[in-house]
């Protein structure tokens, strides 16, 4: 059975590229599925009239997951390792099919994300670095428009998600990371608006002037699991985590990053890192399972591009 995804179309008489804006593919992200709300309002009223093309908006993903405030649905699966999905399958599976489906569909695509309720992430858009050239140039050009501090190119290898359906069909997509600690940024949803009327206007989509570029790094990272946020500093214990360093923290091979101790058994582990970089990803949830990650580090020994960019105190309305 189906599980219908709810959608948002807007179009315009004259012909041009289909974008996706997904949010909520995790249940307990919000700044996607408030900024996609916000981008419908300004759409609806024609404050940013579209000149060419299709815009579909699809708010929240995972509706069983967010009804549930949790990262899955009941059938604990995490509908980004399972992509394409299957049709018969559980509620997860089924809603990947349908969100693989809406994806092929489109000309361009853009998936947000955020920390949920374990971590809290620095602002970020990425891309896996696609085999076709075109591709990853036009990728690369999307996230520079998407104008985030960081970016990142990782593995083309990883499967079961979002942009790996996208990798398969060769739709250019990127996503995206703000904030997360089981809040919902103010400034990331903004942000992510921000990084949508900009795409929008690169591909001529609309008429919009873009904000000083933020962009501060960018790296490509071709190693086999790059991107793959979860494996990195698994805790060795179930226990409470005592970070020693804090989001956006340069960090120096072998400084700890906290320590995990249990109260029960008062066995304590110390977590070091092993590789040095910027701590782009912070764990905010204290209580941590054996396995589970307490940290991602960015390596900027990678970096393909440095440049520092301005901003602006430019709002966007409500």
């Amino acid at each position: 059975m189906n599980v219908p995804l709810q959608t948002v179309h807007f179009d315009s008489p004259l012909p041009g590229p289909h974008l996706l804006i997904t949010g909520g593919v995790h249940g307990d992200e919000f700044e996607g599925p408030a900024a996609i709300d916000r981008l419908r309002i300004q759409f609806e009223s024609a404050r940013f009239p579209l000149k060419r093309g299709r815009l579909t908006l699809v708010p929240i993903v995972n509706q069983p997951a967010f009804l549930r405030g949790e990262r899955t649905a009941e059938d604990g699966l995490d509908l980004a390792r399972v992509c394409p999905g299957n049709p018969e399958g559980s509620i997860t599976e089924r809603i990947a099919c349908e969100l693989s489906q809406l994806i092929r569909s489109a000309d361009r695509y853009i998936d947000l994300h955020s920390g949920g309720r374990l971590f809290s992430i620095l602002p970020m858009s990425g891309y896996v670095l696609h085999p076709d050239e075109t591709v990853l140039n036009e990728q690369r050009s999307m996230a520079m428009s998407f104008n985030l501090p960081l970016i990142w190119g990782t593995s083309p290898h990883l499967n079961g998600r979002s942009l790996s359906v996208a990798r398969d069909a060769d739709i250019p997509a990127i996503y995206a990371e703000h904030s997360g600690a089981g809040q919902c940024n103010p400034q990331g949803v903004e942000d992510y608006i921000y990084g949508c009327l900009n795409v929008m206007a690169s591909l001529g989509m609309i008429d919009f002037v873009n904000r000083d570029s933020l962009v501060e790094l960018t790296i490509e990272d071709d190693r086999p699991e790059s991107g793959h946020m979860q494996l990195c500093y698994p805790s060795p214990l179930m226990g409470l985590f005592e970070p020693a360093v804090q989001l956006g923290d340069h960090i120096k091979q072998e400084a700890s990053l906290g320590r995990v101790f249990d109260p029960v058994t008062h066995r304590t582990e110390t977590i070091h890192a092993r590789q040095s970089g910027i701590l782009f990803v912070a764990r905010s949830f204290t209580r941590v399972k054996a396995g589970e990650s307490v940290g991602v580090i960015l390596e900027t020994d990678r970096t393909s591009e440095f440049r520092v960019g301005g901003g602006s105190d430019e709002t966007i309305p409500g």
